[in-house]
């Protein structure tokens, strides 16, 4: 079977575990010689590393803050300056944190959510668009509830997701001429250690989606890889959900 990525050079942020860590293994299985980040666990950023390898694949692993500009910015540096090159960038890394309107009144946690959920991804789009030759992708991982807060206490949050939707349109307008395709994935309810289908909300997301589950992390790993491949080249400038029917 043909990999539809050999040869390209991609960097997943947020890859040791989750949606992160399923793309890194798809996109490792297509071809790609996969760079990841990870925050604090370096024994799963390893386990990561050793399940694309032990699959016969290239990955590396690489510690990150996405909340310190700094960091992301060295972080698309050391990828060039270790593989020569960065073909796609996917912008996963994310914190969820919630609080109503009126009653939060420490706001220390909003501001890094806003530090990582947007400003990490505004960097890491600006510093992989100036390495990036013909052909490049980059595709941000947003959220269902960019949409809308379904229930109380998510503005904060799902205002970093809609920010993240518009600075896609936009830079899929300045980069076109480059030949560099820009998209989100809107992901609905997966099942992962930050949203577990079986924590306290879980059925009642479960039933807010048009078939009735839970996504599998697998499942929105597949369309990202898809949007990084060749045959996705007419695609940018898009939200594409990938919730179960949320949106419907």
């Amino acid at each position: 079977m043909t990999q539809t990525l050999k040869g390209k050079i991609a960097l997943i942020t947020g890859g040791s575990r989750g949606i992160g860590a399923a793309t890194a293994l798809q996109m490792a299985a297509q071809g790609a010689t996969v760079a990841f980040s990870y925050s604090s666990s370096e024994a799963r950023a390893n386990e990561v590393v050793a399940k694309i390898e032990a699959a016969g694949g290239k990955a590396v692993a690489f510690q990150a803050d996405q909340a310190n500009a700094s960091a992301v910015k060295g972080l698309i540096a050391a990828v060039v300056k270790r593989f020569g090159k960065l073909d796609i960038l996917v912008n996963n890394a994310a914190v969820f944190v919630t609080g109503t309107v009126a009653e939060t009144t420490d706001t220390s946690g909003f501001d890094r959510q806003n530090r990582i959920n947007y400003d990490a991804v505004v960097t890491a789009i600006r510093e992989a668009s100036r390495v990036m030759g013909e052909g490049g992708r980059i595709i941000s991982v947003s959220s269902a509830l960019a949409l809308r807060s379904t229930w109380p206490g998510l503005a904060d949050y799902s205002a970093t997701k809609r920010a993240i939707e518009g600075y896609t349109k936009g830079a899929a307008r300045d980069l076109g001429a480059k030949g560099i395709t820009v998209n989100a994935i809107g992901a609905g309810s997966t099942d992962t250690e930050m949203n577990p289908a079986d924590g306290g909300f879980g059925e009642a997301q479960a039933t807010a989606t048009a078939i009735g589950r839970f996504g599998r992390a697998e499942e929105i790993a597949a369309v990202i890889t898809f949007i990084a491949s060749p045959a996705a080249s007419f695609v940018t400038g898009a939200v594409i959900p990938v919730d179960g029917g949320y949106s419907a």
